[in-house]
């Protein structure tokens, strides 16, 4: 019984708090550094491992710390469509190039050290938990879905309720992204 208490004791004190995010930095190796992002200063955040540029804030978000407004909740056919809005109004930093992310490049974000929510806030700030909408369907059966990314605990998993509808219990959120080489 010692050692069990001694072990979780250990455990929550290598956890340090972000707001109310959690991070295990003495646990788990960051997944995400801030080393592996540059903030371009222009709303946009550039992943030097994947080659990705991201909108640094959720659509419906905006701000220099994405401090203003809240994320805008979208059904699968809004969210496959808001790209092409975006680009047709001026696109982001000057480019009109930006698309849905596949659900493996949503994955990118995820910082596996943090829960609550798990990505790097110091990269993406503000970042609420939300689930976000990736381009790549999910097929069961005669039935699509599409897959999104919970930044609750950085999991990803099928929208088996309904594409068509923006979500139950929360928001379906997006974040653009855009190839930045």
């Amino acid at each position: 019984m010692r050692i069990f208490f001694l072990m979780l004791c250990c455990v929550f004190s290598a956890a340090t708090v972000h707001g109310e995010q959690t991070c295990k930095p003495d646990v788990i190796q960051a997944s995400t550094p801030d080393s592996q992002f540059i903030d371009n200063r222009d709303g946009t955040v550039t992943d030097f491992k994947t080659g990705l540029m991201w909108k640094k804030c959720l659509e419906g978000v905006a701000g220099d710390n994405c401090e203003n407004g809240s994320p805008s909740s979208f059904t699968w056919q809004q969210a496959l469509q808001r790209p092409g809005a975006v680009n047709i109004g001026g696109g982001v930093a000057g480019y009109t190039d930006w698309r849905l992310p596949n659900v493996k490049e949503l994955l990118s974000l995820v910082e596996e050290q943090c829960y609550n929510p798990a990505i790097n806030l110091n990269r993406f700030p503000n970042t609420l938990i939300v689930s976000v909408w990736s381009a790549s369907p999910c097929y069961e059966g005669y039935s699509a879905y599409s897959w999104t990314v919970s930044f609750l605990e950085g999991k990803a998993g099928n929208n088996k309720r309904n594409v068509n509808i923006s979500s139950s219990g929360g928001s379906i959120a997006v974040r653009l992204v855009r190839d930045g080489r």
